[in-house]
This record gives C-alpha cells, sequence and structure tokens, in this order.
C-alpha cells in the first residue's frame, strides 16, 4: 500500500493557504506603511533637535538668528544652509513612500511621502519651528500629520 496525498487533501491545503495569504498580506502592506510613519517621526524629531542644536551654536558666537534654510540643494536635504550644518549625512530626497522631498526652491517648505499621500510641512526661520502644515480638516494628509507628530 503507498501513502501519498489524495487531490482532496492538496485541494484543502491549497485553499488553507489560499485564506492565509489572503489575511496576510494587507496586514503586511499597513505594516510597511506604519514603518515609513515612524521613519518620518524619527526624521522630523531628528531635524528639531538639530536645528536647536545649530541655533545654539549660532548663540555662542553671538548670533541669535535661526538657521536660514534647512537644504541648499534638492538631492541631499535637511544638511543645512551652506554655512551652518544640521544631519551630518541629509536625508536622500524622493518622492516614493518613506521619502522627503523639497516643494520650492527656498527649502523651507518639504513634503514627507507615505501611502501615495504627501504630507507637507514647513519651516520657519524665524522661530526655528518645523511643523506638520495638513489643513485640519479630516483627510489623510492630516491623518498621517497627526500620527507623525504626535
Amino acid at each position: 500500500m503507498h501513502s501519498a496525498f489524495t487531490i482532496i487533501e492538496l485541494m484543502f491545503v491549497i485553499v488553507v493557504l489560499g485564506i492565509l495569504s489572503a489575511i496576510a498580506l494587507p496586514k503586511f502592506s499597513e505594516t510597511k506603511n506604519l514603518a515609513d510613519i515612524s521613519k518620518g517621526r524619527s526624521d522630523v524629531m531628528s531635524l528639531r533637535s538639530s536645528i536647536i542644536t545649530a541655533r545654539q551654536s549660532q548663540l555662542i558666537k553671538g548670533n541669535s538668528n535661526f538657521i536660514p534654510k534647512l537644504s541648499d540643494n534638492g538631492t541631499t536635504l535637511f544638511t543645512g544652509d551652506g554655512n551652518q550644518s544640521l544631519l551630518l549625512y541629509g536625508v536622500t530626497a524622493g518622492v516614493t513612500d518613506g521619502h522627503w522631498s523639497a516643494t520650492d526652491n527656498s527649502y523651507k517648505n518639504y513634503a514627507f511621502h507615505v501611502h501615495g499621500v504627501s504630507i507637507p510641512f514647513v519651516y520657519n526661520s524665524a522661530t526655528g519651528k518645523f511643523t506638520c502644515n495638513a489643513n485640519k480638516d479630516g483627510t489623510t494628509a492630516q491623518k498621517y500629520c497627526y500620527q507623525m507628530t504626535k
């Protein structure tokens, strides 16, 4: 007598694997989304800390101004204005999920991209604040904005 799987047993296993994969794939997608948000939150906190550190360096030199802009080019962001440094290595710009992009040439407006949504951030050189600039209207960008800055 041969011991082997029957067609019905194999079909049952395939159906069970199909159901498991239908449940698991959306969970993996959401995990990637949450990881991108976590990366963005970490970047925001690092930037804010770097802005304060740059200001303290300027205060020691007798200059009470905040850094005028956060970047000096559109390919590597948040390295500083060319005179003052912020992040040592900066952040590579991009428009895909989990990346930052500069939205103007003054390098004060940025967007973080997650799940196909661009979350706007603005740097105020008068106050040194780097804040999310999404409308408070319940949009997806505003929800992500809250998750990144809470």
